[in-house]
């Protein structure tokens, strides 16, 4: 993972140190609100419904021991001993005190992190494959170009303050797990005829009031031009985004005014000016971010030995086999798994972890995992490096912390904003209905019949929980000052992303657990064989699902 340089370091320091002092200002009533906004978000802080909310960057999904525990004392001794995972790959911290905000920011900084551009009209954390580097079905690794975007994008004085918010992910495998579509830009990492590796860049794409799948812009670009081409694109932005009004503001309502023709005409003119410039990658700079992604010290293992271990325990402890089955991936080295640490777990809010928790991941990463931890956009941790005969230990002490739920990818796996209990923006709570419909379908046996299936929750249409591309997305809404659920069915985040198409009339929330049993028990009498929920939805359409909740 990227080290900090004296630079870096620097840099870090230095914002601590202003932030500490236009803080102290603001709490003497030399700064007004109005004028404490702009500074405290861009450093992470928003206030919410209860308590003010501190969002911490972590670069692309990246953390390491270190960084972890110390995620866990801050949690500790200025919160409530508790942190929240975000979809942003981001940890958020939910009661801390304004005035000692200063303080913990100088903490992070020891550890090499950071609350920079977490928050507001800028370009926010860049995010990736949580199994980056590792997956089996990987063309090149997106980490570096991350770390080149972030570099570029921190503190870039032409966009601190864009209309809106900015986000960009990266996919370099076949399957998307970084929900390119869904991002103002998205950049797939391809290969051309001739082998050579270059670029494909979505623009337009982005959740929210106006949900949109974002378009290509670029099929083929070569990777030196990276820099030059997005500031291209957002400077575009920049200049012809509206202002006026905030909801309309991103750059996927200017992509839709403009039409992508028109749109890649005004960037392709913009980057005439930039094309070769001051910010063409180098291959030694291309060289240097991706020198600090090397391969660990993997052990030389057999990988039919390892796997005959691995069988053979599965089959004398069924309950592992199945944790096994649903929570390890296949990784690229032989005798390795990727392990997915669930945060979801019945009668807790999804995504979030103990400070005693962050703690033991911390322990189990340096023990089994080269000291590195990941977080996810799906709001869970994972130990991307683990060797398959040390499972069984690692899954016993994950038992015995209440961290080894095994539902990666299935209905209880759900993606939940904090809503109505903490977001001051929030229309309707969420915690409550996820852990109502956690409830509800704690028949993992009938869950794992279900098979795949992508249940996101957002307490507002900021869709924070990504309910627009979840298999079934319930979103929150406000009718007269009374809390009510709408429902939307067929979105989707992978190559072929789709937004949900709303259901009909909304629910109240006592009523959300029945209406997601009728979605479900429609499901299992219409799919053929072992058909997803997604594939049955998109041969048979909306329609036999309304007519069962409505009936």
């Amino acid at each position: 993972m990227y080290v900090y340089d004296e630079y870096d370091q620097k840099i870090v320091d230095e914002r601590v140190s202003q932030y500490r002092d236009q803080t102290l200002r603001y709490l003497d009533g030399k700064l007004s609100e109005e004028q404490f906004l702009p500074l405290r978000l861009q450093n992470g802080l928003y206030v919410q419904r209860l308590a003010p909310m501190l969002r911490v960057a972590v670069p692309y999904g990246l953390l390491n021991s270190h960084q972890l525990r110390k995620v866990a004392q801050l949690s500790r001794d200025y919160d409530k001993g508790y942190v929240h995972i975000s979809t942003r790959q981001n940890i958020q911290f939910n009661w801390p005190a304004l005035a000692e905000v200063p303080d913990m920011l100088a903490e992070l900084a020891t550890v090499q992190m950071h609350a920079i551009q977490t928050s507001g009209n800028c370009i926010r954390n860049t995010t990736t494959d949580q199994y980056a580097g590792v997956a089996t079905d990987e063309l090149e690794d997106p980490r570096p170009w991350c770390e080149i975007i972030r570099q570029w994008s921190t503190l870039h004085p032409e966009f601190a303050f864009l209309p809106r918010k900015f986000k960009i992910a990266v996919c370099g495998s076949d399957e998307d797990r970084a929900a390119i579509h869904a991002h103002d830009i998205g950049i797939e990492l391809v290969r051309n005829n001739e082998g050579e590796s270059g670029l494909r860049i979505l623009v337009g794409g982005g959740l929210g009031r106006t949900p949109v799948i974002g378009v290509e812009i670029c099929d083929f670009l070569e990777p030196s031009h990276l820099l030059t081409y997005l500031e291209a694109i957002l400077r575009v932005y920049n200049q012809h985004g509206r202002r006026d009004n905030k909801y309309k503001a991103r750059i996927k309502i200017l992509v839709k005014a403009m039409g992508i023709a028109a749109f890649r005409e005004a960037v392709e003119q913009e980057w005439k000016s930039l094309k070769g410039g001051a910010s063409t990658l180098t291959q030694n700079e291309i060289d240097r971010a991706k020198s600090f992604f090397t391969e660990p010290a993997y052990a030389k293992l057999d990988a039919a030995e390892t796997a005959a271990t691995l069988n053979s325990q599965c089959k004398t402890d069924l309950i592992f086999a199945n944790w096994v089955k649903r929570n390890t991936v296949a990784h690229r080295v032989s005798g390795y798994r990727i392990v997915n640490i669930s945060l979801k777990a019945t009668g807790y809010a999804p995504g979030d972890i103990t400070d005693k928790q962050l703690e033991l991941i911390a322990d189990l990463a340096d023990k089994y995992s080269f000291g590195e931890v990941r977080s996810t956009h799906q709001q869970n941790l994972v130990l991307a490096d683990v060797e398959q005969t040390q499972l069984k230990d690692l899954w016993h002490s994950l038992q015995k912390a209440g961290l080894a739920t095994a539902n990666i990818g299935y209905l209880t796996d759900m993606i939940c904003c904090p809503g109505g209990d903490y977001c001051s923006l929030a229309n309707a709570k969420s915690i409550p209905v996820a852990e109502a419909i956690q409830s509800r379908f704690d028949d993992m046996d009938y869950v794992y019949d279900l098979g795949p299936l992508e249940l996101n929750v957002s307490g507002c249409m900021n869709a924070c929980g990504h309910h627009h591309i979840g298999h079934i997305g319930i979103l929150g809404v406000d009718k007269k000052g009374q809390e009510f659920y709408q429902v939307s069915l067929g979105g989707h985040q992978g190559k072929d992303a789709s937004i949900g198409k709303i259901l009909g009339p909304s629910f109240k929330q006592d009523d959300m657990p029945e209406v997601i049993d009728k979605l479900l028990t429609t499901f299992v009498g219409l799919r053929q064989k072992e058909e997803t929920f997604l594939e049955t939805y998109r041969r048979v359409g909306i329609g036999p699902f309304k007519e069962r909740v409505y009936a």
